[in-house]
């Protein structure tokens, strides 16, 4: 695939993307999930069963660095852990019922905000948005790229689910 050489495209595409993410993050309740522990639970959501360096991965990180993640999620049973059959040293988390129900309430209170600001722009622009939305998601899954591990925690995960 050729490289897209428009930095100033990037730079408003990146700048829209974070701001807006950030909005997000500030309409949720000081009540809600960690930003961490809705990335694990968005990624469990979308991947189904997964390890916990398929789940560090995703957001360039290693495992050790979700460890207590991981061990809060189980304890609050949103998610299960489970000896991996394929490599018995391993684990495979999945996502409850109890653990799908509470992502689920993070993202209705983060879409009613949308929602409500989505009220001032016009169809036409609704629509691009709509169109918009599934090639972020096709951004957002590119493995192809390369990624510096990210050192916080909190940081990536936040944006995902």
């Amino acid at each position: 695939m050729a490289e897209f050489d428009d930095p100033t495209t990037a730079a408003v595409v990146r700048q829209g993307v974070l701001r807006l993410a950030r909005r997000l993050r500030g309409a949720r309740s000081e009540h809600a999930l960690s930003p961490a522990k809705v990335g694990v639970l968005g990624y469990l959501a979308r991947h189904g069963t997964s390890t916990p360096g398929e789940i560090a991965a995703a957001d360039g990180q290693r495992p050790q660095a979700l460890t207590k993640v991981f061990a809060e999620l189980e304890a609050d049973r949103l998610i299960t852990r489970a000896r991996n059959e394929h490599d018995g040293r391993g684990a495979v988390l999945t996502i409850t019922a109890q653990g799908t129900s509470a992502l689920e309430a993070d993202m209705r209170e983060r879409d009613r905000w949308l929602a409500a600001a989505l009220g001032d722009l016009s169809e036409t622009e609704i629509g691009l948005l709509r169109l918009t939305g599934p090639l972020l998601d096709r951004l957002a899954d590119r493995t192809d790229v390369a990624q510096r591990p990210r050192k916080d925690v909190l940081q990536g995960f936040a944006e995902e689910a």
